[in-house]
């Protein structure tokens, strides 16, 4: 028997990060067990649920983070494989529980599938989500190859150098992109640092982060709109890239153009 079983809306959660999890394998952008996914399913949290005992004792998360009290999440686990989750989401992935000390985790269901290791990332991403009363309740960490191989030439990591020139290769990239891609600078994968540099380039008004010779940390109200931002960001990336390749320097919509944009759908920048 799952938790999944007689509650549709968590289920309806957990298969779509079931889907999107297919998409990243096929896309390449999940390689071995690359890339992790958290969603906060504290919404589909029932009285059935809250009965639930823990599969094993309370572990630390290694921070306090005081808006998780009472938080559930989905989360992949450490050392399993996008395209394993695709098939069995709750084999490869668990649901957690935070403890009232907002310093400990319990795992309830379907088994006892240890967190991803940068899970103590993920929850304080999502404790300063809370923190700020945003309506996002999912992040995504993946390895898109275009958007990676950008940040191998010095001028992509200066701010919005990036952004700019992705807005600019077809219209749809500013139009479901709003924010840009925010850049951090290359720190070790997994670490503290890497975690409170992430939060800081959120907090400037972004949604999607790219970790320099890393990968792309978004988040979005669900997971696939998460996938959604990074999927038409390295869209455009491939049109530069194909254009490159082709032996010319793609022109790009001017800044007038993308002005007329940003006044027409009332976007944030």
């Amino acid at each position: 028997m799952s938790i999944l079983d007689n509650n549709k809306g968590l289920k309806a959660e957990v298969d779509k990060v079931a889907e999107v999890a297919g998409l990243l394998w096929a896309k390449g952008w999940a390689e071995r067990n690359g890339g992790n996914i958290t969603v906060n399913v504290t919404e589909y949290v029932n009285d059935a649920m809250r009965a639930l005992p823990a599969i094993c004792g309370a572990r630390p998360i290694g921070k306090t983070l005081p808006h998780l009290k009472g938080c559930w999440f989905y989360c992949k686990g450490t050392g399993k494989r996008m395209r394993d989750l695709a098939r069995r989401p709750m084999e490869n992935g668990s649901i957690i529980r935070i403890t009232d000390d907002c310093a400990h985790y319990e795992i309830v269901a379907d088994a006892p599938v240890a967190p991803t290791s940068e899970l103590p990332s993920h929850l304080a991403v999502h404790d300063y989500l809370l923190a700020k009363g945003s309506q996002y309740r999912a992040s995504l960490h993946t390895h898109p190859i275009e958007l990676v191989a950008l940040t191998h030439s010095r001028k992509w990591i200066e701010k919005d150098v990036a952004t700019r020139m992705l807005w600019s290769m077809i219209p749809e990239t500013k139009a479901f992109c709003p924010r840009g891609l925010g850049m951090v600078p290359y720190m070790m994968p997994s670490s503290v640092e890497l975690a409170d540099a992430t939060i800081r380039t959120l907090d400037e008004d972004y949604d999607v982060v790219m970790w320099e010779k890393h990968g792309v940390f978004a988040v979005d109200t669900d997971i696939m709109d998460a996938f959604d931002q990074v999927d038409v960001l390295n869209k455009a990336a491939q049109i530069y890239i194909a254009a490159r390749g082709m032996g010319f320097e793609p022109e790009g919509m001017s800044d007038a153009q993308l002005k007329e944009m940003s006044e027409a759908f009332g976007l944030p920048k």
